[in-house]
């Protein structure tokens, strides 16, 4: 029973990797198609030739592009995502600090959604083709029709800006409070959990429904 579970598992990963790989050699060609390149953006158009000669050897520019795009690969593969140019931090220490939000907003939503789409499936389920279940069907359905950002913006008009509950922007960062850190985080986590509860319900009922239906039940 494991064994076809964990070859999906499997396979699915395996399709995520190849699709990235496809992603970047897509980005990176794309790149290199544009006019210009990235020691002229950083010096400007009064950058002379002896400077853009100089800062191409620095970085890198004069190697083949496969050249290139093999070394960069080598280097992410390694944890090594080099130091952004435009502001010198590094950015895989830039990439930690936000993860840490972006995964404490995820859990958040989890909290909330995982349990709630279970008992919203199996309610439906319950009532199954009757007015409950066209209701909560209807509005999983419209939850999924509008984007996170729109979901997002309406919140803020109301929970921010009319009834003034909320902030609209928060700055957190590992020196917030964890009570500061849950208000600021309720907006967003509600706009995630509105859409991400709509998918794992239709996904629990049919789920439920299926198994009523084997022959074993």
């Amino acid at each position: 029973m494991s064994s076809p579970i964990l070859r999906l598992v499997a396979q699915r990963i395996l399709l995520g990797m190849v699709l990235l790989l496809a992603v970047s050699v897509l980005i990176f060609a794309g790149t290199q198609i544009l006019p210009g390149d990235v020691a002229q953006a950083i010096l400007g158009q009064s950058a002379t030739p002896e400077a853009l000669a100089n800062l191409r050897e620095q970085l890198g520019l004069n190697d083949p592009a496969w050249l290139r795009y093999v070394h960069w690969l080598w280097g992410t593969l390694h944890g090594d995502f080099g130091t952004a140019q435009s502001s010198g931090l590094d950015i895989a220490s830039s990439i930690g600090t936000r993860l840490k939000n972006t995964m404490f907003l995820a859990a958040c939503a989890a909290v909330v959604a995982v349990p709630l789409a279970i008992v919203l499936g199996l309610i439906a389920v319950r009532y199954r083709n009757g007015f409950v279940d066209k209701l909560i069907s209807g509005l999983a359905l419209a939850s999924t029709s509008f984007p996170e950002f729109f979901i997002g913006y309406v919140l803020i008009f109301v929970f921010a800006v009319h009834w003034q509950i909320f902030p609209s922007i928060s700055t957190v960062d590992d020196s917030t409070p964890f009570l500061e850190r849950l208000q600021a985080v309720v907006l967003p986590a509600t706009a995630l959990t509105l859409v991400v509860l709509a998918h794992m319900m239709r996904m629990t009922r049919a789920a439920i429904l299926n198994v009523m239906q084997s022959a074993y039940i």
